[in-house]
């Protein structure tokens, strides 16, 4: 029998959907790149976690397997991260980075797909790229997801710095959640590699509230600021 914690995928793929709808909704009103990049990056979130429920409700297969690994090991925080460069980056530098890591997630994932898998004596039907037969397929994953700790994470505690700066505690406080919640995935996918994939059903559970958080503290602000600065005019 799983244990329960192996259930948590599932509550984090719900949540992970209404997230995307709210942040959908978000986008449409403002139509700015940094908002289509994270409701891409919730979703994706939300993809990579429908595979751990996949897994968990119908057992394990190559096919899921290869899908986990690609919307979660591949693209994981990737497109979060790259919403973080069209907000705090120059447009052309945004715009080549997001040929350039297109481009390596597609051969990665073409990689991953021909690869073949090979399952020890002992398996116990987790989530794992070590089942891979060709080892260097899991190369590609650090590159992508130290740029994505770089700008998730590291773009979140440079607003967070800059708002402190200028005194306005709700954005600060909003980034600080960002910040925390970018990094979880980040340590649960460690644990991962060492054969604790249950560490990260957690970690991404807590690590994309915390983000949601954030982004509502942020958002929540900038509508009273809004408001307060329409008021004046009138």
């Amino acid at each position: 029998m799983n244990p329960l914690v192996e259930y948590v995928p599932i509550i984090t793929t719900l949540f992970s959907i209404y997230f995307a709808k709210e942040i959908y909704e978000h986008y449409k009103h403002r139509k700015t790149q940094y908002l289509l990049w994270w409701t891409i990056g919730v979703i994706t979130f939300g993809l990579g976690t429908l595979a751990e429920s996949i897994n968990v409700l119908f057992g394990w297969n190559e096919i899921n397997l290869k899908y986990w690994y690609i919307v979660g090991a591949l693209l994981g925080g990737w497109p979060l991260a790259q919403g973080s460069v069209y907000l705090l980056m120059k447009k052309k530098f945004a715009d080549i980075t997001t040929w350039i890591f297109v481009s390596l997630i597609v051969v990665a994932s073409i990689c991953v797909m021909l690869t073949p898998v090979s399952l020890p004596e002992d398996f116990d039907q987790k989530l794992t790229g070590a089942v891979f037969s060709w080892k260097w397929v899991r190369y590609f994953s650090p590159f992508i997801n130290i740029y994505a700790f770089i700008f998730l994470v590291g773009g979140a505690i440079y607003s967070a710095i800059r708002y402190l700066r200028i005194e306005k505690a709700a954005r600060f406080k909003g980034n600080v959640f960002i910040a925390i919640g970018g990094l979880l995935p980040g340590i649960g996918g460690s644990f991962t590699r060492l054969g604790y994939v249950n560490v990260l059903f957690v970690t991404e559970l807590i690590g994309l509230i915390l983000i949601y958080v954030g982004y509502r503290i942020i958002k929540t602000d900038k509508h009273t600021a809004k408001k307060v600065e329409v008021a004046a005019k009138a």
